[in-house]
């Protein structure tokens, strides 16, 4: 008799034992299936994470033109120069320049330019990615807004605007595609 009470009074703690954990475990459970979403919900967007990188295929791009994409909402032109547009930009005097930057400071490789299109000026796009939009006194994009001109390495030779067309962060993934971001 005594052995059976003894064993009661034993299961009863089991059983409260396993409440108590199974109770925990719920509580647990419950906390965690409501917390998640709502940090899940801090994550940047999928149509954010999208556009902190864009990928360029350079293949259809013959020398001497230029396309436009888009990264983080701003246009950024990728200008595939000609011999002659590096040897222009080369030839410049850097210490004559509002802002002074080699051309070799502002691309990876030269043929390849790749720079934010908007004007340091006000913000307006600038012309001169289509063969047929004025391309300012120096080849490269001239700002209708006030008037700045930037050569074909995208520096400020003349107008209103203070600095050089900023360059993005980029590199090549391989010869013929790079990750701008």
């Amino acid at each position: 008799m005594a052995d059976n009470a003894a064993t009661s009074g034993d299961e009863g703690v089991e059983r409260r034992d396993f409440l108590v954990l199974a109770a925990g475990a719920m509580g647990v459970v419950g906390t965690a299936s409501f917390v998640w979403p709502l940090i899940d919900s801090m994550n940047p967007s999928a149509e954010v994470l999208a556009l902190s990188t864009v990928e360029v295929n350079l293949e259809p791009i013959p020398a001497g033109q230029a396309i436009t994409v888009v990264w983080q909402g701003k246009p950024v032109f990728v200008r595939h120069r000609t011999e002659e547009e590096i040897k222009q930009a080369a030839e410049v005097v850097v210490a004559d320049l509002r802002d002074p930057e080699p051309d070799s400071a502002r691309v990876e490789r030269p043929e390849w330019l790749v720079m934010i299109g908007l004007c340091t000026h006000l913000g307006c796009i600038p012309l001169g990615q289509k063969s047929t939009d004025p391309q300012g006194e120096f080849g490269g994009w001239f700002c209708p807004c006030h008037g700045s001109h930037y050569d074909t390495a995208g520096r400020i030779r003349k107008g209103p605007a203070p600095t050089n067309l900023p360059v993005p962060p980029y590199s090549f993934v391989s010869d013929t595609t790079i990750l701008i971001g």
